[in-house]
């Protein structure tokens, strides 16, 4: 239809071509320049979905060789860098709090909920940087940074950064991966339809996190919490049990204060950013391995590797927010090494790219904020529902009946 009237070449068709009922003049005999830009266009087609079907298959490069066109100085951490950005966030969210207790008005406490809630995001992020090593190379740094990070913000460090490296490990395998992982077709039947329609409409996937560190992904069993869970080895408990007393200290020092000063304060001050953050948790992970244009390859079996599953995550730009939350928007190079600490993480992709090639997807461009996001994650809600059962590379379905009529039309 867009060839019958958008392009100065057409301008003499008549009108009545775009009306859906006018199918008699619609199907008058096309001029051959018009014959010749469709079967371009058929062949464009065609190149895609032959795209498509390649990015399925193993690379044609290995590992090691992205490993190589990272320049080296890209792996080396700086402790004093990495507590250089921890200070950063400390005092801006200090700086926040005191503004918006001083000047207390509604206004302000709306921009404030924003911007601490994406302060505690980016406080995460650092902590997430504790997880993997890439903070420092000392040990004992790590995990005391990630431990007062990740506790002040509710997040149990030990027993999400065992969890996360699982994840990291088997990204993209449909019967190992961590989180956000697919439902089989099997198991998206057997769902009652209440259930199936919640777990695909917000705000459930921006309140997510809290549900799965307290009983993990659906169709797994265990806790963050807990000692005992499956997901920890025996001479991971003593960890684990570290985790849960300082996440319940901190639970602790909100109860008390919310006790002194009363739940509204403790509420403004710290429950309503504490959701925000959430929610970026949630939008952000979920984005980095959902939502592309084209259906991205889950795999099983022989199929997986570690180079083919990280290949199926995907960059995301933030725009301003980008500085903020320290580049987390660089995904696939930090899927794939995420030794790298966060601040060379661009230079490493810009790197890593040209022997990337068509495997790596170029993140949409962003606005000054990235509202484009939502639209990606609610087009990604209507239509990555579930896998087959079957085969060993497979693709996300869409299942026709759960959203009716609205579904199809939004297509």
């Amino acid at each position: 239809m867009r060839l019958l009237y958008s392009s100065s070449p057409f301008s003499g068709i008549s009108p009545l071509c775009i009306w859906p009922w006018s199918w008699t003049a619609a199907a008058a005999p096309a001029p051959k320049k018009m014959v010749a830009i469709t079967r371009r266009e058929e062949e464009v087609t065609a190149k895609s979905e032959e795209d498509k079907s390649d990015l399925g298959r193993p690379p044609p490069f290995r590992i090691g060789d992205v490993r190589a066109a990272i320049p080296s100085h890209c792996w080396v951490k700086d402790p004093w860098r990495s507590m250089s950005y921890v200070l950063r966030d400390v005092v801006v969210i200090a700086a926040l709090a005191v503004a918006a207790g001083y000047l207390d008005s509604w206004i302000v406490w709306l921009i404030y909920w924003l911007a601490q809630g994406t302060m505690f995001w980016a406080v995460f992020v650092l902590g997430h940087d504790c997880g993997h090593g890439s903070f420092s190379d000392n040990v004992w740094l790590n995990n005391a940074v990630g431990h007062l990070l990740h506790s002040s913000i509710l997040v149990p460090y030990h027993g999400w950064r065992i969890s996360h490296r699982t994840h990291h490990q088997n990204h993209g395998n449909v019967e190992k991966d961590e989180s956000w992982l697919p439902l089989t077709e099997k198991t998206y039947k057997q769902m009652n339809p209440t259930g199936r329609k919640m777990r695909f409409t917000l705000p459930y996937h921006l309140f997510a996190f809290p549900v799965y560190l307290l009983w993990r992904s659906p169709g797994k069993e265990g806790s963050h919490f807990l000692p005992s869970s499956s997901l920890f080895h025996p001479n991971e408990e003593h960890d684990v049990i570290v985790s849960t007393v300082c996440w319940s200290s901190m639970m602790a020092l909100l109860l008390c204060l919310s006790w002194v000063y009363g739940p509204v304060p403790v509420l403004k001050l710290y429950g309503v950013p504490y959701a925000i953050f959430i929610m970026w948790l949630d939008l952000v992970t979920y984005l980095h391995h959902h939502g592309h244009s084209e259906k991205l390859p889950w795999y099983r079996g022989k199929e997986w590797s570690y180079l083919r599953g990280g290949l199926t995550t995907l960059d995301r730009d933030y725009g301003w927010i980008n500085s903020i939350h320290h580049d987390i928007g660089t995904h696939v190079v930090h899927h794939l090494f995420p030794q790298i600490p966060h601040y060379n993480l661009v230079e490493a992709t810009q790197a890593a790219k040209p022997v990337l090639g068509k495997y790596y997807r170029e993140p949409e461009k962003s606005g000054p904020l990235p509202l484009h996001l939502f639209g990606i994650l609610l087009r990604s809600l209507r239509v990555d529902h579930f896998v087959s059962d079957e085969g060993d590379v497979v693709y996300y379905q869409s299942d026709p009946q759960l959203y009716g009529d609205w579904q199809h039309k939004s297509k």
